[in-house]
């Protein structure tokens, strides 16, 4: 498993994760090195299973899931192979981050171009002025729409960044992670474009919201929660919040479309984790999405738990950290 940070980055105790959402950890073992800042790339997540009917809440979905895993924990019910529908209406950000610099179209048609291009459909998401259609994410997709994310959670103005961890003084800036220093297909330093730009308000509600939940959901290449989101995955997670919160979506979903996304991000992470609770007569479908997504199951020391117990499920793609 490739992890974004290196093995001599030493992990906070446990309760440190849980209790705060980020580690305290000192400056100098947490700082990532140039070489693995420079280098960053993405995967990516995952909603409603497409199968010809269109499913617009939570509720309904919920419904739907139940005739769909008639296998216990299979690798369909984990990662849906027909794509899916994300909870959210991208609109018009696409345009936005395109038009404020925060993404460079060249830089970005260059960075794909040994990887086949992008299709069509997807350049849609930069140049349509107003993309209502559904979010659909397939395993094809997957790393242009994280980086896609990636790159809204960095330039979205937010009090997280702006007054959460990324910018304590022990850290050193908040120029000094990967989720900053490894995104490269800006004009000009991605610090130019750091919470910068109101692309999505949020009511006070609403960040409240964000905030609670960024803390309670964690990623398998670090120990830190989404509220402190030092790698392109959590950077990329807390912009998938925003735009949740922004839309009127609840706690629940959040944490249930983060599971669904987390999974597609790390493949071989959760199918290990439904393997474990497969042992313990759980299927998949009924986990509870809050529990798996903390630290005790999704941050990395959480996981290496995880792998204590049971045998690792090897699976293609997924969970790299870079561009």
């Amino acid at each position: 498993m490739n992890y974004c940070e290196p093995e001599t980055i030493k992990k906070p105790p446990e309760n440190r994760e849980t209790e705060e959402g980020y580690p305290n950890v000192n400056r100098k073992n947490h700082l990532l090195p140039i070489s693995i800042l420079i280098s960053a790339i993405i995967v990516a997540g995952t909603w409603i299973y497409i199968t010809g009917l269109k499913v617009s809440s939570f509720s309904q979905k919920a419904s739907l899931t139940k005739g769909i895993n008639s296998v216990i924990n299979s690798e369909e019910d984990i990662l849906p192979s027909k794509g899916v529908i994300l909870p959210v209406k991208w609109g018009d950000i696409g345009t936005k981050l395109v038009d404020s610099g925060v993404i460079d179209k060249q830089k970005l048609e260059s960075a794909y171009y040994q990887r086949g291009g992008i299709s069509n459909k997807d350049w849609e998401l930069i140049n349509s002025g107003n993309n209502n259609d559904d979010l659909i994410m397939t395993s094809e997709n997957s790393g242009l729409l994280l980086n896609l994310f990636w790159a809204f959670g960095l330039s979205n103005k937010n009090e997280i960044l702006e007054k959460g961890p990324m910018n304590d003084p022990q850290y050193g800036g908040a120029g000094n992670f990967a989720s900053t220093g490894g995104w490269t297909l800006a004009k000009g330093k991605a610090m130019d474009h750091y919470s910068k730009y109101n692309f999505v308000s949020l009511t006070p509600e609403q960040q409240a919201l964000v905030e609670k939940v960024s803390k309670g959901i964690y990623r398998p290449c670090c120990g830190n929660s989404t509220y402190f989101p030092d790698c392109n995955h959590g950077m990329a997670m807390l912009g998938f919040l925003e735009l949740m919160a922004s839309q009127g979506k609840t706690e629940e979903e959040m944490y249930q479309a983060a599971l669904v996304v987390n999974s597609f991000w790390f493949p071989s992470t959760y199918q290990t984790i439904a393997k474990l609770m497969e042992s313990r007569g759980i299927q998949w479908k009924d986990v509870n999405s809050k529990e798996v997504l903390g630290a005790n199951f999704s941050s990395a020391s959480g996981y290496r738990r995880v792998l204590s117990q049971i045998q690792p499920v090897q699976s293609g793609g997924g969970n790299s950290c870079g561009i």
